[in-house]
C-alpha cells in the first residue's frame, strides 16, 4: 500500500478569528476570499498535492453548513471530505484528539486553514515528507517578526535543539508553518500534553515531544518558498495581492482545487 493511502489529512478551519474581527463575526476566516477564491482553497490544493484523499475538515459549530454547503463531499475533486465540529477552540494540537476517530491507525497530515504554500519546491517537500513513516516531519521558514509564532533554535552545527512558542528573545529567525505530518503516535502524545497558560494544548509543545525523542524532522523552506499566514487584515491583502499578480501575469491558477485534481 502506498503511503498516499495510510495518511490521511486534517485541516483546521475552526477558531474565531479574532484578529479579523468585525469581518469574522459573522463569518469563518477561512470562508473570506483570498483574491478570486476561498481561502479555505488554499490549503485544501496543499493537502490535495500530496495525493492525500481521505480529508477532514474541523469547523466551528455556526459555520459547518457553510462549508458543506462549499465544499460538499469533494467528489468533484476526487477526494473524500468530512466535517468535525470544534466545539472550542482549545488549542491547534486539539484537533487531533477531535479527529482520532477519523484518524485511526493512520498517518496525518495537519494543515492550518489560514496557510498560503507556494513555490517550485512545495510539491518535492510535501512528497518527500508525505514518504516518512515514523516520526514528525515540520518546515522552516525565515520571517523578519519571528516572536509571533514557534521558533526554531539551531546549534553551531545547525542541528535543531529546540521549539519555542511566542519568545519574547527568538534565537533565530526561522519559525514553523501549519504544516505537519505527523505518524499515528502524535494522538497518544497529544493526550499527555497539558494546557499552557493560554489554556490551549500547543501544536509547539507536541514537536518539541517529537524532539526530544530524536523523531523530528525540520525541512528548511528556502527562497523559492512563500508561506503566507492569512490571519490579520494586512496579510489578507498582502495574499490576495500575491495571487492576483501571479495569477495575472502568468495565466496559471494558485490555490484551485479543481486543477490539482486534473493535473493528478
Amino acid at each position: 500500500m502506498s503511503s498516499s493511502y495510510s495518511r490521511k489529512a486534517i485541516i483546521l478551519a475552526g477558531g474565531k478569528g479574532k484578529r479579523l474581527a468585525p469581518i469574522t463575526s459573522v463569518i469563518s476566516k477561512q470562508l473570506i476570499p483570498i483574491y478570486d477564491k476561498p481561502m479555505i482553497y488554499y490549503p485544501l490544493s496543499t493537502v490535495m498535492l500530496c495525493g492525500i484523499k481521505d480529508i477532514l475538515i474541523i469547523v466551528s459549530p455556526q459555520n459547518e453548513s457553510l462549508f458543506k454547503s462549499l465544499l460538499g463531499n469533494g467528489e468533484d475533486w476526487g477526494v473524500e471530505l468530512s466535517y468535525k465540529v470544534q466545539e472550542r477552540p482549545e488549542g491547534v494540537a486539539q484537533s487531533l484528539i477531535i479527529a482520532e476517530g477519523f484518524i485511526g491507525d493512520n498517518s496525518i497530515l495537519l494543515a492550518l486553514g489560514d496557510n498560503l504554500f507556494h513555490g517550485n519546491e512545495l510539491i518535492d517537500l510535501l512528497l518527500s515528507a508525505n514518504e516518512r513513516q515514523t516520526g514528525s516531519t515540520v518546515f522552516a521558514y525565515p520571517v523578519r517578526d519571528p516572536e509571533k509564532y514557534g521558533v526554531v533554535e539551531f546549534d553551531e552545527f545547525g542541528t535543531v535543539k529546540r521549539i519555542e512558542e511566542k519568545p519574547e528573545k527568538p534565537m533565530s529567525k526561522y519559525v514553523v508553518p501549519g504544516l505537519y505530518f505527523y505518524d499515528n503516535s502524535a494522538i497518544d502524545r497529544v493526550k499527555k500534553l497539558t494546557f499552557s497558560q493560554r489554556g490551549e494544548l500547543e501544536i509547539t509543545s507536541l514537536n518539541q515531544g517529537y524532539l526530544d525523542d530524536g523523531m523530528l524532522n525540520v525541512e528548511i523552506m528556502g527562497r523559492g518558498m512563500t508561506w503566507l499566514d492569512m490571519g490579520t487584515i494586512d496579510s489578507l491583502h498582502e495574499a490576495s495581492a500575491y495571487i492576483k499578480t501571479l495569477e495575472c501575469r502568468q495565466g496559471l491558477k494558485i490555490g484551485s482545487p479543481e486543477e490539482v485534481a486534473w493535473r493528478r
